[in-house]
């Protein structure tokens, strides 16, 4: 016995177990050290910035306490919180409805429709940057929160990932309701959308991260600075400090903190939807 388990102790520590797991701590290092760079530059004072340490001499939080009283930054925060939180909330509402009925319902061009949707994962933001601003412009939304949020809200890869979820589900549990007498909107709202709370979950990280992180969108669609949302500010805030790491670094730092905290509370969503209903 003591024999089987050494052997399967060995087997556990083969050299391509340790490359692999020797690569994934390199990885790992490698993407951590900006973040690590970031944090420890934004405690730095103006005279160390520019030093070749990673550590700060005299760690300081005054760069933080210059973020927040000389530059409008928590309204920038604010304008990308109400952004995110809106796009995120009306685009799983949308998202989930559509997915829904191209899953589960049938009708004539279905599949012409769904295809037609997904298609649009392979059209990239410069190609109808330009189109989606005459569309907006005409709408009169420029410099407006509409402009930013309206134009976000359709997301294909949120209706692929849901279509997939929904496909996956057994077709049982709606045979069952409407045997008792359940309208499909019924059936959506007290079947479906509490099974997909997992998926939904994973989403709304999702949407909220990309719209947090949106740059080239609020770029053109707004010259308002009460409407310029976070990555805005701290790209204003680069160009008017072009020597002052330290007071970008902060800015930085502050501006990764909800995405860092989002992802750490909701990291086993993510991987759970991907996992079991991402691609099936």
């Amino acid at each position: 016995m003591t024999d089987t388990r050494r052997r399967g102790q060995d087997s556990r520590w083969t050299r391509p177990r340790v490359a692999l797991m020797i690569l994934g701590i390199v990885l790992g290092l490698l993407t951590i050290f900006p973040l690590v760079w970031m944090i420890t530059g934004s405690l730095k004072t103006p005279a160390e910035v520019n030093s070749a340490s990673l550590w700060p001499a005299d760690p300081t939080l005054d760069n933080y306490r210059y973020v927040f009283t000389q530059v409008p930054f928590l309204r920038y925060m604010l304008n990308s919180l109400v952004v995110s939180a809106t796009v995120t909330v009306l685009a799983l509402w949308f998202h989930s409805m559509a997915a829904y009925a191209l899953a589960r319902l049938k009708f004539k061009g279905r599949d012409t429709i769904f295809l037609l949707i997904f298609s649009t994962l392979l059209v990239s933001l410069p190609v109808i940057l330009i189109p989606t601003f005459v569309v907006v412009r005409s709408l009169g939304l420029v410099d407006s929160y509409a402009g930013l949020i309206v134009p976000a809200i359709f997301n294909a890869f949120g209706i692929f990932l849901l279509r997939q979820f929904y496909v996956s589900l057994p077709a049982e549990l709606e045979e069952a309701a409407l045997v008792d007498g359940a309208s499909y909107w019924r059936i959506y709202r007290s079947v479906i959308l509490p099974l997909s709370r997992p998926i939904l979950s994973a989403l709304a990280v999702f949407f909220f991260l990309a719209n947090w992180n949106s740059f080239v969108w609020p770029l053109t669609i707004t010259s308002d600075p009460d409407l310029r949302v976070v990555q805005l500010g701290i790209a204003t805030f680069q160009q008017q400090y072009v020597g002052d790491w330290n007071y970008v670094l902060a800015a930085a730092t502050v501006a990764a903190l909800p995405t860092l905290l989002i992802f750490f509370f909701f990291q086993r969503q993510i991987v759970e939807s991907i996992k079991n209903a991402g691609f099936k």
